[in-house]
């Protein structure tokens, strides 16, 4: 059931933090993403095209000006035509300067968008991280662990090659791409994440 579809008058919502600064959220205490939906948009993410006007294949209807329904703060100093609803994928709008993830069509083919968040993942953290809890929060989740959690492809397959490469943790030179992926989905490598895991590659 969709109880909160989130709105601007949550603006004030905090979510408190754990010592390693993941957010938490006590409902699901295996979902700790690290980056906030403002700090996903501020950072540069999506090549500036996340909020652009779509058509869904899977509610049949148009949907353009949905960033409006979140924190005016989140966008605060973006070109919404540049870096938030962009028709146009532009690659340096991102972190990394490099274009990742797949296109809409693509998610929709394969399944993975419910028509309570056209707009795919993102769309679901960033009402989710205001409050709305519904009965899709499990699969979404399920999603970040597989792809950003302690096991998680993404977050695993980065950590491999720095460890292969011998260089930091934070050296954006190894996998810019699945860098901006996991920032995409809401998560950086964290220092304490990389030698937790690294520890064990290197037994």
């Amino acid at each position: 059931q969709d109880t909160n579809k989130g709105s601007t008058d949550n603006a004030d919502v905090e979510i408190k933090r754990d010592k390693q600064g993941k957010l938490v959220f006590p409902d699901y205490p295996d979902f700790k993403p690290n980056l906030t939906p403002k700090e996903v948009m501020q950072a540069g993410s999506f090549g500036g095209t996340y909020f652009r006007p779509i058509s869904s294949a899977i509610t049949g209807e148009r949907y353009s000006g949905v960033w409006k329904e979140f924190p005016s703060d989140w966008f605060e100093g973006l070109t919404i035509g540049t870096q938030v609803a962009s028709s146009k994928y532009n690659k340096d709008v991102n972190t990394y300067k490099v274009k990742c993830g797949g296109s809409l069509e693509m998610w929709e083919s394969s399944g993975w968008i419910n028509k309570q968040d056209p707009y795919g993942w993102f769309q679901w953290y960033c009402r989710f991280y205001l409050g709305r809890r519904t009965d899709d929060d499990e699969r979404q989740i399920g999603r970040w662990c597989r792809c950003a959690g302690v096991k998680g492809r993404w977050r695993n397959n980065l950590i491999t090659k720095i460890v292969k490469n011998g260089c930091g943790y934070d050296n954006a030179g190894i996998s810019p791409v699945v860098r901006q992926t996991l920032q995409h989905w809401a998560y950086k490598l964290t220092k304490e994440d990389f030698e937790k895991h690294a520890k064990k590659l290197r037994k």
